[in-house]
């Protein structure tokens, strides 16, 4: 836990005075979900979906922001009608069973991304698993690790030959179009319309979630802003802990933390 920051009881005792105008913003991989070896295996744990349904009802907002695209969530949280989803980073955006809205900046590109997944098939084979997303293309090395220097390598030069933006994750290297998108800049907007937001993350790309917190923070004091690490393992760097404001052990103890939550929030209604 960082020190000098909100520590998890008094975060939502002043949650609890100013839920109608409080925003919860989740990663999804390593937060809601267990980390796997294979990325379409992925499910949110089951005690989460309850959490989010109830929470849901409780504050002004819920999201899910994801470098998944929406159609992938959409199938994991399509029963939960008021939670928000936002896809590769913000690039795809939906509410609830509400239609898929893609950033129209980056639709030109799903054909120069698609030629990139087909190439990184060709050149790495079996050293990576190649996971299409339409707007991006991720290379993942978990079930790999021998290869991460080949992997990242291939995909820095690829992404500087077409033009493409490199964004690293935990044992994976994405490449997407150059439109400025990110998790930060999701908060960053989403914030403005709030005067509270938790953001719960678990790798490197969710630092910029936090930073987005505390850079509204900085120019509104009143402004309420958690910041919450997931050490869904043991990959979970130390930056990204330093980054927050408390640590929590797993995506099962969010489900557990959030239901006291939705208890609180519920008592104080």
């Amino acid at each position: 836990m960082s020190s000098n920051r909100i520590t998890p009881t008094e975060a939502w005792q002043a949650t609890a005075s100013r839920a109608a105008d409080c925003a919860l913003f989740f990663d999804f991989d390593g937060v809601l979900s267990p980390i796997t070896d294979d990325p379409g295996a992925s499910q949110p744990v089951p005690e989460v979906l309850e959490a989010l349904d109830a929470l849901s009802r409780l504050v002004r907002r819920v999201a899910i922001v994801s470098a998944r695209p929406v159609g992938f969530l959409r199938e994991r949280f399509g029963t939960l009608s008021e939670v928000d989803l936002f896809g590769l980073y913000g690039l795809e955006r939906s509410h609830g069973k509400g239609e898929t809205v893609t950033e129209p900046a980056a639709l030109p590109w799903v054909p120069v991304v698609e030629e990139v997944a087909a190439a990184a098939t060709d050149a790495l084979g079996d050293k990576t698993f190649v996971e299409f997303k339409r707007l991006s293309v991720a290379l993942h090395w978990r079930k790999t690790p021998e290869h991460a220097a080949e992997i990242e390598a291939w995909a820095h030069a690829e992404a500087e030959r077409r033009g493409l933006k490199v964004q690293l994750g935990r044992k994976v290297i994405e490449l997407k179009p150059p439109v400025d998108r990110d998790k930060g800049f999701v908060i960053s907007e989403a914030v403005l319309s709030v005067g509270c937001a938790w953001y719960f993350g678990d790798d490197v790309s969710d630092i910029k979630a936090f930073d987005a917190l505390r850079a509204r923070t900085a120019v509104e004091p009143g402004f309420l802003g958690v910041c919450v690490a997931v050490a869904s393992s043991d990959e979970t760097g130390q930056e990204v802990s330093d980054a927050a404001d408390f640590t929590i052990d797993s995506p099962v103890a969010v489900g557990a933390f959030l239901a006291d939550a939705v208890k609180i929030l519920q008592a104080n209604a």
